[in-house]
C-alpha cells in the first residue's frame, strides 16, 4: 500500500491500524531548534480521543504519546521526529461477524477488491484511528506556526440540518471548546447536541460542516500550477476519511454570484494592503493574499449505524442484510475538528518552508 505520506518539505508518514498494537507517525522536514515535548502533542490529541462525550464512540484510549526520535534536550534536532500511540481498548471480538460482510458506506468492498485481504476488525487501516498520526504531526506543525504568529482553529458550522450563526475568529476561539458538539454558537449547539441524542437512540447518524480558519498568514505563500495552496489544503482535507466536499472561500456560492460580488476589492488600512471582503477565502492563484485561509469541509454520517442495511456475503456472494453492532460515533464532525485543523496546518507549515519563510534546516538563526 503505497499513499501513507503527505506534504512536500515537512511530511508525514502515519502507520498503525484500528486495533493493530499501536498507532503512530513519522514527521520528516521539521527544522532544528523547536522547543519541542510530550506536552505539545498530548493536549492535541486528548482533544481528538474517543471516549469523552457523548457525541463520540464510547471506545475508551487515554492515547498518550510516546516521542521516539528528533528531540535532544527539549529541541528537535531536524532528524524524523518518530511518535507512537498505543492501542489498549480494541475490542476485536465484536467485528468478527464482519468478516465476509462489506458494511454499507465503508472502504471493505474496495479494500477487499484491491488487495484480496483486509483487517476486518474496526476497518484496520481505514479506520478514523489513522487520524492519531495526523493530529500528532498536526501538532508539531501548530506549534511551529505559532512562533510566527500564524493561528490555525476549526468549529463545527452545521449538523445534520441545524446550522450556526457567522461569528468572528475570536469568539470562534473563546466558545468552541465550552461543547463537545464543538460549535462556537452555543445556543445552536445545545439543539445540535439533543439531535444526536435523537438519531443515535434511532440507531442512525448524522454528518455536518467543519469551518477551518487560518489568520497571520503573510501574502506570497503557495506556489502556482499544480501545487497550489488551495489545491493542496483540498488534498489535505479530503484526504480525512468521512469528507466528501471541500470549499475555499465563498466556495460552491461563487457560482451563483456575480464578478462584480464575487472580486474582493484591495484597500489600504492601517499601511497594509487588504481587501473588503474575502470570498476568495485568502488565496488567489494558489497563493495567500495575506487574507485568513476559510476552508469548509462536508462530512457525511457516520456509516456504521444498527439500522438494517442490505448487504453481499463475500464467502457465498448472496444478498444478505446487516445491523452493525460495536462502538461508534453518532456524528463525525466534532471530532473531525482537530484532524481538520492538524492537514491545515501541516500544509500551511509545508508551504511556509517552501516560501523560505521558515528556514527549512534551523530556528536557531
Amino acid at each position: 500500500m503505497s499513499g501513507n505520506t503527505f506534504g512536500h518539505t515537512f511530511r508525514i508518514t502515519t502507520w498503525g491500524e484500528s486495533h493493530g498494537r499501536a498507532v503512530g507517525v513519522t514527521v520528516d522536514g521539521v527544522p532544528a531548534g523547536l522547543p519541542l515535548n510530550e506536552n505539545d502533542i498530548q493536549k492535541e490529541l486528548d482533544r481528538r480521543r474517543p471516549g469523552q462525550s457523548e457525541v463520540s464512540t464510547p471506545r475508551s484510549e487515554a492515547d498518550r504519546i510516546e516521542l521516539l526520535s528528533g528531540i535532544f534536550g527539549g529541541r528537535t534536532t531536524g532528524t524524523p521526529v518518530s511518535m507512537m500511540v498505543w492501542n489498549k481498548d480494541a475490542d476485536s471480538n465484536a467485528y468478527e461477524y464482519l468478516k465476509d460482510l462489506p458494511r454499507p458506506g465503508h472502504s471493505d468492498y474496495p479494500y477487499q477488491i484491491k488487495y484480496g485481504i483486509r483487517d476486518y476488525r474496526g476497518g484496520g487501516r481505514s479506520s478514523g484511528r489513522e487520524t492519531v498520526g495526523r493530529v500528532a504531526g498536526g501538532a508539531i506543525a501548530k506549534l511551529l506556526l505559532s512562533h510566527f504568529d500564524i493561528e490555525v482553529i476549526g468549529h463545527v458550522t452545521e449538523l445534520g440540518g441545524i446550522r450556526a450563526k457567522l461569528l468572528s475568529f475570536d469568539e470562534i476561539q473563546e466558545n468552541v471548546e465550552k461543547t463537545p458538539i464543538r460549535c462556537a454558537d452555543l445556543e445552536v449547539a445545545g439543539k445540535m447536541l439533543k439531535l444526536v441524542e435523537n438519531v443515535r437512540i434511532e440507531g442512525d447518524s448524522i454528518g455536518g460542516i467543519v469551518e477551518i480558519i487560518a489568520r497571520g498568514i503573510p501574502a506570497g505563500i503557495g506556489e502556482p500550477v499544480f501545487d497550489k495552496l488551495d489545491a493542496d489544503l483540498a488534498k489535505a482535507i479530503m484526504s480525512i476519511g468521512a469528507v466528501k466536499g471541500v470549499e475555499i472561500g465563498a466556495g460552491f456560492v461563487c457560482a451563483s454570484m456575480h464578478g462584480s460580488e464575487m472580486n474582493d476589492q484591495f484597500v489600504i488600512k492601517e499601511g497594509y494592503v487588504v481587501t473588503e471582503t474575502n470570498n476568495a477565502g485568502g488565496i488567489l492563484g494558489g497563493i495567500s493574499t495575506g487574507m485568513p485561509i476559510i476552508c469548509r469541509a462536508a462530512v457525511k454520517p457516520t456509516p456504521s449505524i444498527s439500522k438494517t442495511q442490505q448487504t453481499i456475503d463475500l464467502s457465498n456472494l448472496s444478498q444478505t442484510e446487516i445491523s452493525i453492532i460495536g462502538r461508534h460515533d453518532p456524528t463525525i464532525p466534532p471530532r473531525i475538528v482537530p484532524v481538520a485543523e492538524a492537514m491545515v496546518a501541516i500544509v500551511i507549515a509545508d508551504h511556509m518552508i517552501r516560501s523560505n519563510r521558515i528556514n527549512a534546516n534551523s530556528l536557531l538563526i
